[in-house]
């Protein structure tokens, strides 16, 4: 563990619930002076009340180690909000449909924050038969590779993990517009737009074109 809750943090939540020093002690069972000694720095709660204490306060115990209370305001679980994380350590890929504080091998992972597909990263894709055929040309070496592609519609996430050596290619289903994502991992995550090519109908043999 690399870092430990603070004083400032207990205050600050304890605060924002409307609690005195008097009302947080009576619900974890302790002194209020233990809980002035937390919150002014001579003292740290045994990490036996991390868990009570979170629950008391309301968040979760990563957010209360962190400092960082995360309010999830997209209660429809929107999946045109979601976030990608990635785990520099252990390369883990977790998603979230809205805000959250995300962690892997101990450490807080931010959200990616994609960039624009450049020449080093072109996401080449070609529509057939209801798919979505994409294609990197990138380098799959043991260091440096594409770690997955990912498919984001109005209604799915479709992701498809890539390994080193392999072809970088992969189908998805198309379903209406959406964006395409691939991670890099030494450079981040890039995407590309696409849009389901328009179909041409058909007119039946001496029919005007509208």
């Amino acid at each position: 563990m690399d870092q430990y809750v603070t004083g400032a943090t207990i205050k600050r939540l304890r605060e924002k619930q409307n609690m005195t020093q008097a009302d947080l002690a009576a619900k974890l069972n302790v002194s209020d002076k233990a809980v002035s000694k937390w919150e002014t720095g001579r003292g740290y709660p045994d990490i036996t009340f991390l868990e009570p204490l979170a629950k008391v306060l309301g968040i979760s115990i990563i957010e209360l180690l962190s400092g960082n209370d995360i309010v999830n305001t997209n209660k429809g679980s929107n999946i045109n909000k979601t976030n990608l994380y990635v785990c520099p350590i252990c390369g883990n890929i977790i998603s979230s449909t809205g805000e959250a504080l995300v962690s892997c091998c101990g450490i807080t992972l931010p959200a990616l924050e994609a960039e624009k597909a450049d020449e080093a990263h072109m996401i080449q894709v070609e529509e057939s038969d209801g798919e979505y055929y994409v294609t990197v040309d990138h380098e799959m070496s043991k260091t440096h590779y594409i770690s997955f592609l990912a498919f984001m519609g109005d209604d799915c996430l479709k992701m498809v993990k890539m390994y080193p050596e392999w072809n970088c290619q992969a189908r998805f289903q198309v379903r209406g517009r959406g964006r395409l994502y691939a991670f890099c991992n030494h450079h981040g995550l890039y995407y590309t737009d696409v849009r389901p090519m328009r179909k041409t109908p058909v007119r039946k043999v001496g029919e005007m074109p509208v």
